[in-house]
């Protein structure tokens, strides 16, 4: 346990902007602490808010798998700029989150770091390098199963975010804890409260739809477009539909609202996804954290995600063994809500998935429950203060 007399140095990882939210919390909430810790790291805007000194802000750049290549060179520089920070300051703990392909490095750096009693010749320089903590656990169950002896190797203690992956990481040798889902930590009340049950949905009236097309660049540029054009489809079905494009930032939102096509109108916001996902009675989103925000929300939902077709049947569809792609499938073990991923290039068969849903209240308001139900667990810790526990624990 932590000495409250002394003064611990953290390094913190976050590549991207969820990351950045989830490790501002989690900055926060050891604040509150009352140890004496001070926080230096790579990170984004909230980081560096919430009082981490930033060695250069990230988040701009991040991409999801063979996009990252195009990125490659500026992430050299950034870890060679942190092995060499790490190397040359005393550092207590290295805390990583998300953003695997990078982090993995990170936690290589660290552990590389010779301390004394250092044994030279063991592999990152074994344990005696800096302490690592892994907050958000890799995806090693759907894919790259492989990497599981290098978490080993790297990872001193690993949160997970999902129920099911304390049991699985820790069959595999790892200290795996879970500790709820960041992306939960401010909903306003219990995921039950947002249930919808769709007993005055009237779609000659009212029908208001979420976009939600991502906040990593790639996929602003994949799915905006396509995003656009299916709420124009549904609007020519049902002239009382009104969109709403949730933005992660204020830059974001400008890019969103450039690429807007002719003839398309909707509100732009900036907002946390599961209050617009609570407000909206339908939401499209981008594959990723928000989809757990908005089945939080209980908000009915079609997942997308786009990639080239090419390298989806080279090397993506053999790569990922899960039969579902998307968080809340995968929870649930079914196909609780559609998924399009990858959707290529034709928006019919989603235009005509969607337009099924909505003409069915019972079946919205019974994938509303389901959504609950399956957050609920997620929801009932705090995951910025069950990590913060075991941070003190760590130091």
């Amino acid at each position: 346990m932590a000495d409250k007399d002394k003064r611990y140095r953290i390094f913190i990882s976050a590549a991207e902007p969820s990351a950045d939210a989830h490790c501002a919390g989690l900055i926060t909430a050891l604040k509150q602490s009352g140890y004496n810790i001070e926080f230096v790291g790579v990170g984004g805007p909230k980081m560096a808010e919430a009082g981490c000194e930033l060695l250069e802000q990230t988040g701009t750049k991040a991409a999801m798998l063979y996009n990252a290549f195009s990125q490659i060179g500026y992430y050299y520089k950034l870890l060679k700029r942190i092995a060499h920070f790490l190397q040359d300051n005393k550092v207590d703990l290295v805390i990583v989150c998300d953003s695997p392909s990078f982090n993995f490095r990170v936690a290589k750096a660290a552990k590389k770091v010779l301390r004394p009693g250092s044994v030279l010749g063991t592999p990152y320089g074994g344990r005696a390098g800096i302490k690592t903590l892994f907050y958000v656990a890799p995806q090693l169950w759907a894919w790259a199963g492989w990497r599981i002896r290098k978490l080993r190797r790297l990872c001193d203690k690993l949160c997970c975010i999902l129920p099911f992956e304390q049991d699985w990481f820790s069959e595999k040798g790892v200290d795996a804890t879970f500790v709820g889902s960041p992306l939960l930590d401010d909903l306003g009340t219990i995921p039950g409260g947002f249930i919808k049950n769709y007993a005055d949905f009237d779609l000659g009236r009212k029908l208001k739809i979420a976009l939600m097309p991502g906040s990593r660049p790639a996929e602003i540029d994949s799915l905006w477009i396509p995003m656009q054009q299916i709420a124009l489809r549904i609007r020519g079905k049902y002239p009382a539909a009104k969109f709403v494009a949730v933005a992660v930032d204020a830059r974001r939102k400008d890019i969103l609202k450039a690429a807007q096509i002719p003839n398309f109108e909707c509100q732009y916001t900036i907002s946390m996804v599961s209050d617009t996902a609570a407000e909206a009675d339908f939401a499209l989103v981008a594959s990723g954290s928000a989809t757990l925000q908005v089945a939080a929300a209980g908000c009915p939902m079609v997942i997308m995600y786009q990639s080239s077709r090419i390298l989806w049947h080279i090397v993506g569809r053999w790569l990922v063994k899960t039969e579902y792609l998307s968080l809340p499938n995968i929870l649930a073990g079914k196909e609780l809500v559609p998924e399009f991923m990858p959707h290529f290039s034709s928006i019919e068969p989603i235009v005509q998935n969607i337009e099924q849903l909505l003409a069915d209240k019972d079946k919205l308001a019974q994938v509303s429950n389901e959504l609950i139900k399956l957050t609920e667990p997620l929801a009932a810790k705090k995951s910025r203060d069950e990590v913060a526990k075991i941070v003190i624990e760590m130091l």
